[in-house]
C-alpha cells in the first residue's frame, strides 16, 4: 500500500503505475476508484459538516460565494448537492473575483440569504467578509479557513467554519509544533493519520482494499473516517465558531 502523493497529477500517475492500493492525500474526488482512495479533506466533507449545523440552527436559505477557478467550482457544486440533501434552499452560486457588487448580487431575489458559504480561503475571503459585515447573514467557511488566524478580525466574529475536531487535533498540533517549530496544519495531520493507517493494517495483515474499507472505519487526529469501496472517504469534522481571540466547538459530524 502507498500513502501519497498530495497533488492530483502525481497521484493519478502513481495510481496508474502500480498494482497496490494508493491512499492519496489529495482532496480531488475525481481520483477515486481503480485502486486509488482519496484521503484529503474534500469540498463535500467540509460542506457536509458546516451545512449540517446550518440546517440544525434553522438557517434555511443559503448562498454560496466563490472566486473563479476549479476549487471554487468544485466547492459550489458540492455545497449545492449536500445542502439540497439536507433540505436547504441553496441559491445559485455567486462567482466573483472581487467584493464589488457582492451585496447587490446577494439581494438579486429581493432579500439577503440567512447564511453565506465562503469555502475558498484565498485573497478574496477577507474582502468578501468585510462586504457582508453587519448585514445579519451568518458566515460559513470550509476547512480551508483552518490555516488562517481569524480570531482577531472583526469581519469574522461569530462566523462558523468546518475544521478537525479540536478535541482530537489540538494535542497533535501542539506536539508537531514543539517538534518542528511550526504549526502542523491539516496536511500534516493527514500524513500522520496515513502512517498510523499503515501501522494498524500492517499489524493485522490487512494492507489491502478489504482492510481499508472495513465497516468500523478508523479514528485519526483529523477525525473519524471510513473508506468506501468506490475510493471515496466519509469523514467526521468539527464546526468552530470564531470568538474574540478564541474559537469554540459548536458541533461535529461523525461517520
Amino acid at each position: 500500500m502507498i500513502v501519497g502523493p498530495v497533488f492530483s497529477a502525481q497521484a493519478d500517475a502513481v495510481g496508474k503505475a502500480v498494482r497496490v492500493p494508493v491512499v492519496t492525500l489529495s482532496n480531488n474526488e475525481a481520483l477515486a476508484g481503480s485502486g486509488t482512495f482519496v484521503f484529503g479533506v474534500t469540498p463535500a466533507q467540509s460542506a457536509q459538516a458546516i451545512l449540517s449545523i446550518a440546517a440544525q440552527r434553522n438557517l434555511r436559505d443559503v448562498a454560496i460565494v466563490v472566486p473563479p477557478g476549479t476549487f471554487g467550482a468544485q466547492s459550489a457544486a458540492a455545497a449545492q448537492r449536500v445542502g439540497r440533501d439536507l433540505g436547504l434552499n441553496m441559491r445559485a452560486p455567486v462567482v466573483r473575483q472581487s467584493s464589488e457588487g457582492l451585496l447587490a448580487a446577494l439581494r438579486a431575489n429581493g432579500r439577503l440569504p440567512d447564511a453565506v458559504y465562503l469555502p475558498a480561503a484565498d485573497s478574496t475571503l477577507a474582502p468578501f467578509a468585510e462586504a457582508m459585515r453587519g448585514q445579519g447573514m451568518q458566515l460559513l467557511g470550509s476547512t480551508q479557513w483552518s490555516a488562517l488566524d481569524l480570531s482577531g478580525r472583526r469581519a469574522f466574529r461569530d462566523a462558523w467554519f468546518a475544521a478537525p475536531d479540536p478535541l482530537r487535533f489540538a494535542a497533535f498540533d501542539d506536539a508537531f509544533s514543539t517538534a518542528s517549530g511550526k504549526a502542523g496544519g491539516i496536511i500534516s495531520g493527514l500524513a500522520f493519520d496515513g502512517v498510523e493507517l499503515l501501522r494498524i493494517l500492517g499489524q493485522s495483515g490487512q494492507l489491502s482494499p478489504r482492510g481499508l474499507t472495513r465497516k468500523e472505519g478508523f479514528t485519526g487526529v483529523v477525525g473519524p473516517y471510513r473508506f468506501q469501496r468506490n475510493g471515496l472517504c466519509e469523514r467526521g469534522l468539527g464546526v468552530l465558531k470564531v470568538g474574540a481571540g478564541d474559537f469554540s466547538l459548536i458541533g461535529s459530524t461523525s461517520v
